[in-house]
């Protein structure tokens, strides 16, 4: 099982890019549960409660490295996926501006158990908004097994985050325990990171104080966004950048608050079947994880198994199914799952599995499975995709070793992991455009030996493959051909 804790720590992140490269170095960090922010609110107190500081500002971190938090909606490091350093990172709206558009709040609210009643939405702002089905999403199944955790869920068009929490009462009509989640939803979540530990705070304060809403309050109306009449959207939340060597489908790089090794954590957990992932990834296939609780470390799991498709050449996948996050998902999801044809999500209800109409790829702890028969042969590993985790567990190896013994911390992991797959997909794609432009295109077993795939035992893959992006390619393997 995964060795590290989900309930890590946030990892340090500068959110606008500095107009100076050379400027100042930014001041230290505060403590781990204080953020820098527009507004304090202090709530009431009450005994035996302590004093709770609500955050309500935009939660400015401090890293050295510039370029990583501003990955979704098309930001990345330039060097990653070889974008001129000179091209312009923003339109017409300053970066900061840009930025804070984006960073809006459509609701707040808090979850509780209720021993006769079930989950239910204790309160929340605005209070006409539609938040049915949210009071399972933010509280998972199983939860009450757990002291803490925090789940990342989808609600219509948006993303939300809740902050889990178990504590023990002397109170028989509560029946020994006080179980609440506070959460929140947004048009982007590639934000909810940035409120976190103001989540976790206050969580803690609804268990310890319940029914004290005014830091939730006071949080909600420095950063609620502005919907537009039809109640489903939220106006300029999510700007258009001017960067367009992004293709749109590939999947954002989502700055989600992970720990510190998530993705080392997912490469341990998984292993070489990681191989095996990537392919359903990139093949657009319904991927559903299941996991007991806690949730929160699942989710990162979907987040990494999204950034294993991601593609940065232009005009590549225009016309295949967006891979979309779901993150936590419940039976009260099976409506909207039915309609999806490509998805990654996770869960800690057990039913899934016997739902096979709603899922492609069924992942139960490291044991990855399908039952669709054409896709049975991916499952198995091969000589090419050994070789290939050969090669990203050596890469690894020598990124530890240089920040080890050279302290070299300009790359990380997720750098690495990232680039890794990108550089894969991209090698791929290219090959395959060249051939489909070409006078004959013809697909050879040179060819697939060069993008790095076994010709044989990757056949059904690279069938697949060239049906879902539209590839109008002959394969001829061994004397053997179809199209």
């Amino acid at each position: 099982m995964v060795e590290k804790s989900d309930r890590a720590p946030l990892l340090d992140w500068e959110e606008i890019p500095p107009s100076d490269p050379n400027q100042a170095a930014p001041p230290p960090p505060l403590a781990a549960d204080t953020v820098v922010g527009t507004t304090a609110v202090t709530s009431s107190t009450c005994s035996p409660c302590r004093n709770v500081t609500a955050d309500v500002g935009s939660g400015v971190g401090s890293s050295a490295r510039p370029w990583t938090d501003l990955r979704g909606q098309g930001w990345t490091r330039p060097e990653a996926v070889g974008i001129d350093r000179h091209v312009p990172y923003h339109g017409s709206l300053s970066a900061r501006d840009q930025w804070a558009e984006k960073d809006q709040i459509v609701a707040v609210f808090v979850v509780t158990f209720d021993p006769r009643s079930g989950n239910i939405i204790e309160w929340c702002l605005p209070h006409d908004i539609n938040l049915d089905g949210v009071e399972f999403k933010s509280m998972a199944s199983g939860s009450h097994r757990v002291t803490s955790d925090f789940i990342y869920f989808r609600k219509g068009p948006f993303f939300g985050l809740a902050c889990f929490a178990n504590m023990p009462v002397e109170s028989e009509l509560e029946r020994g325990a006080r179980m609440k989640s506070v959460g929140i939803l947004s048009p982007s979540y590639t934000l909810l990171y940035r409120y976190m530990h103001f989540l976790e705070n206050q969580v803690r304060h609804q268990l310890q104080c319940p029914g004290q809403y005014s830091p939730l309050e006071a949080f909600y109306e420095d950063k609620k966004a502005v919907l537009q009449p039809s109640g489903n959207s939220v106006v300029s939340a999510c700007p258009t950048w001017s960067v367009t060597n992004i293709n749109r489908c590939m999947h954002p790089e989502m700055k989600i608050t992970h720990p510190a090794g998530c993705m080392s954590q997912f490469i341990q957990f998984f292993g070489e079947q990681i191989m095996v992932l990537w392919k359903f990834a990139l093949l657009r296939k319904r991927l559903l994880i299941f996991s007991p609780p806690p949730v929160g470390v699942v989710c990162y799991r979907v987040y990494c198994c999204c950034c294993l498709a991601n593609v940065s050449l232009p005009g590549i996948g225009s016309s295949v199914p967006e891979l979309r996050p779901f993150f936590y998902i419940n039976v009260a999801d099976i409506n909207v799952l039915a309609t999806e044809v490509s998805y990654i999500a996770c869960t800690t209800e057990k039913i899934f599995e016997e739902k096979k109409d709603l899922y492609d790829v069924y992942i139960d702890n490291q044991n990855v499975k399908t039952h669709r028969s054409h896709l049975q042969s991916m499952l198995r590993l091969n000589a090419a995709d050994k070789e290939r985790y050969r090669k990203l567990t050596e890469q690894r190896q020598l990124l530890l070793y240089s920040q080890e013994v050279d302290g070299d911390c300009t790359s990380s992991e997720e750098d690495l992991f990232n680039l890794f797959f990108m550089e894969l997909n991209n090698h791929i794609f290219q090959t395959l455009s060249e051939i489909a432009g070409s006078a004959e295109p013809t697909l050879t077993t040179d060819h697939v030996r060069a993008m790095g795939l076994d010709p044989q035992a990757d056949r059904s893959f690279l069938v697949n493959l060239l049906d879902v992006y539209g590839f109008n390619i002959t394969m001829v393997i061994d004397n053997l051909c179809c199209t």
